[in-house]
């Protein structure tokens, strides 16, 4: 299975590295325009390029490139409901995606991490193809919760769960089929877990919620430590550790 993972991901990059390149640009472009001169056609555009990339990983990575997997076409349909999240955000204007001023270094460190995914390969002996690419399911799931610290006035709840799933599906590919490379996206989601929820538990502040608002951030805590504990268990599983201590 570890051999048809990584053939799966050599043939994808071989095949769509320019395509890849071309989506890593407009990024950027979408991203440095949102910091500079955040227009609606802007805040537009980068909402579809959001859904067309969710739309590129289900129906190019996962559908075409990733068949020979398990479980590829559940994966397709996660990854198609996202962008789908998307174009709905688009037609109901639910976000603005004007920048906010919030997290603004946790989100230019998310910006930033698809990038070291390739660079995380190489480090770890790899060479291209078969390396994490910054257009692949966990590197664009970073990039989005990234986008939705640094440009969303208020957190859309469904496509922050989706994301945290993914994060956790990839934190069990990194305990099951060693694969270190996902550890970036983990180690990134407890933080980005606990804002996202902590920003629509004091946006709900002073309603009568049940629980209240005051159990939900108890709650909210014990989770990320729970899961921050499984990440620290996988880490000292991928190096052998837990069974000196």
């Amino acid at each position: 299975m570890m051999e048809t993972f990584w053939n799966t991901i050599a043939s994808y990059n071989a095949a769509t590295w320019p395509v890849q390149l071309v989506l890593i640009c407009i990024g950027i472009l979408l991203v440095t325009l949102l910091c500079k001169r955040p227009s609606r056609g802007v805040r537009i555009a980068m909402k579809i390029y959001m859904a067309l990339l969710n739309f590129w990983i289900a129906g190019v990575y996962f559908l075409v490139y990733c068949e020979p997997r398990q479980y590829h076409s559940p994966q397709a349909l996660f990854w198609a409901i996202m962008g789908c999240i998307w174009l709905y955000d688009l037609i109901v204007k639910h976000a603005s995606l004007a920048r906010n001023g919030h997290h603004r270094y946790f989100a230019r460190v998310l910006f930033a991490m698809p990038f070291l995914y390739p660079l995380f390969s190489l480090a770890l002996g790899r060479s291209f193809p078969m390396i994490t690419s910054p257009v692949m399911p966990c590197s664009v799931a970073v990039f989005t919760i990234g986008v939705m610290l640094a440009f969303s006035e208020r957190i859309n709840i469904v496509l922050a769960m989706f994301l945290c799933h993914w994060a956790l599906i990839g934190l069990s590919k990194v305990y099951f089929f060693g694969i270190p490379e996902d550890y970036l996206m983990a180690c990134s989601i407890v933080p980005a877990l606990y804002l996202f929820f902590r920003e629509y538990i004091q946006a709900h502040e002073g309603q009568a919620t049940k629980p209240s608002t005051r159990v939900l951030n108890s709650l909210l805590g014990i989770l990320c430590l729970i899961i921050g504990g499984f990440v620290l268990f996988t880490l000292l599983h991928q190096f052998n550790l837990y069974t000196t201590i």
